[in-house]
């Protein structure tokens, strides 16, 4: 299984970091809303109780109903909320005398943190206090009343003392933060961090955004058809990672392009090289090819010129016979090293087939061999050059009336073929000699290359040549019945 790429990898990371950050943002507020309301309850429920205690215990204490005693009061207060940390209370009636304010008798703060208890009535949630007593004051029931000021929250309890119709004892407490005096701190803190994170992660998104961007150019550029592939040079992004990648890359460009100069340099001095040692071989073969008809050539004029005339008479034939035949070295070898220039026009096959049967009729007669055309005629006629395919068969026609025994026969047939999604011209040349030895199939068509002793292996090379020049191909066909050279070009050839 194939490994996700790095930017798959980064986004992966990326909406990791940002679903973390969003689940720990959502379990933080739930945390800090919970914690909440579970201490605004717990701390209902302490003040509610202190109430009921105190408003009892003064009720206990009292000997007389209705009578009002505030050192009583004060000695309840502080005995009943000294075991409960963070509750201030009092007493308040609903008839006040002429000297009291509001209607409060008696306060006391035992768990105060600062120095002695605290008497002074808190004037700040002095209202919430008065709240919560006169609805206690017409209900005739405990009341509370609570006031929330973000992760904070005030209290105020407010119950009837029994026996007594117009006075309450009343509490107070405050739902702080679960830290203690820095949980507010904490908590924007904690709320920072979390903005720090959410910067950072989008900070992140866009740099792997831009790195996307940046790894799908240098996709494109390394890509079979990209930049890279054509050589050209790749454009820095101004990444401190990438670049360094880049500059290798171009850097390896340069020296592949380097490389391939060089290769071509040597290859051409190969080619060079080649060229020079073909050339040394064909001069070998070629002196060996004229040294020997020349060499005759001097014995017969030596032996011309001591003889008689009939001597003389025979050592010239043989003299026209050795230049002969230098001729025809000189004349193929010249054909194979001019290029052949094509003159292409519309043909008559049969008329054409027949012209080259009757050229080498009298030489088939010689040789008691049976010469004959056969033509497949194709939908339009085809188009070459008349001359030049006229060559190429009169070689193929000549090699195989020198290896065809007497009373074979030599055909040559022409036919139309659909190959390669084009109209095919395919040429052959059918005798029935010994064919050619299987060492000599490969390299048969090669300059000097030949199986008989005074052959030149110049012809075969002429027919390649020009079957090449026609856009086609010549070849021996595997035939194990008979010898089949072709000439395999197309019909009407652009």
């Amino acid at each position: 299984m194939p490994r996700p790429s790095f930017s798959t990898q980064l986004l992966t990371l990326w909406t990791l970091i940002a679903v973390l950050c969003g689940l720990l943002s959502v379990a933080v507020w739930l945390m800090l809303s919970s914690a909440l309301g579970e201490r605004v309850v717990t701390a209902k429920q302490q003040a509610a109780a202190a109430c009921t205690a105190v408003a009892s215990r003064y009720d206990l204490s009292m000997q007389r109903p209705g009578e009002t005693n505030v050192d009583l009061m004060h000695a309840v207060l502080d005995l009943v909320l000294i075991q409960t940390e963070g509750i201030e209370g009092g007493f308040w009636t609903s008839e006040p005398p002429s000297n009291t304010s509001n209607g409060f008798i008696a306060y006391a703060f035992p768990t105060y943190g600062g120095s002695g208890v605290k008497r002074d009535i808190p004037e700040a949630e002095t209202p919430l206090i008065l709240r919560a007593l006169k609805s206690a004051s017409n209900a005739r029931q405990l009341q509370s009343d609570i006031v929330s000021s973000g992760s904070d929250a005030v209290l105020a309890i407010a119950c009837p003392v029994p026996r007594h119709a117009d006075l309450f004892a009343w509490t107070l407490t405050r739902a702080r933060p679960p830290l203690g005096p820095y949980g507010e701190r904490a908590s924007a803190i904690l709320a920072g961090v979390l903005a720090v994170i959410v910067v950072l992660a989008l900070f992140l998104a866009l740099t792997l955004r831009r790195w996307r961007r940046h790894l799908a150019r240098l996709e494109r550029a390394l890509a079979p058809d990209g930049a890279f592939e054509q050589g050209k040079r790749l454009e820095r992004f101004g990444e401190r990672d990438l670049d360094p990648i880049v500059d290798a890359l171009n850097r390896y460009g340069e020296r592949a392009e380097r490389l391939k100069r060089d290769a071509d340099a040597l290859n051409q001095q190969l080619a060079q090289a080649e060229r020079f040692s073909t050339l040394g071989k064909m001069a070998a073969q070629i002196a060996h090819e004229i040294r020997n008809p020349a060499g005759a050539m001097r014995l017969k004029a030596e032996n011309a010129l001591a003889g008689d005339a009939a001597r003389r008479e025979a050592a010239l034939k043989t003299i026209i016979e050795q230049v002969g035949r230098i001729e025809l070295q000189v004349t193929s070898l010249l054909a194979l090293t001019q290029s052949v220039t094509v003159h292409a026009r519309e043909v008559d096959l049969r008329a054409w087939l027949d012209d080259i049967v009757h050229t080498h009729e009298s030489h088939a007669e010689s040789r008691r061999v049976t010469l004959g055309a056969e033509v497949a005629p194709g939908p339009t006629q085809p188009v070459f050059d008349p001359a030049q395919l006229a060559r190429a068969l009169d070689n193929f026609l000549v090699n195989a009336l020198r290896h065809t025994p007497s009373g074979s026969n030599v055909m040559i047939r022409a036919s139309h073929a659909v190959a390669d999604g084009g109209e095919r011209l395919r040429l052959e040349v059918i005798d029935n000699g010994p064919g050619v030895r299987p060492a000599e199939r490969e390299r048969i068509f090669e300059p000097f290359v030949t199986g008989r002793p005074d052959g030149s292996g110049l012809g075969l090379a002429v027919v390649r040549e020009i079957a090449s020049a026609h856009g086609g191909r010549a070849f021996l066909a595997d035939d194990a019945n008979v010898t089949r050279f072709v000439i395999d070009m197309p019909w009407r050839p652009s």
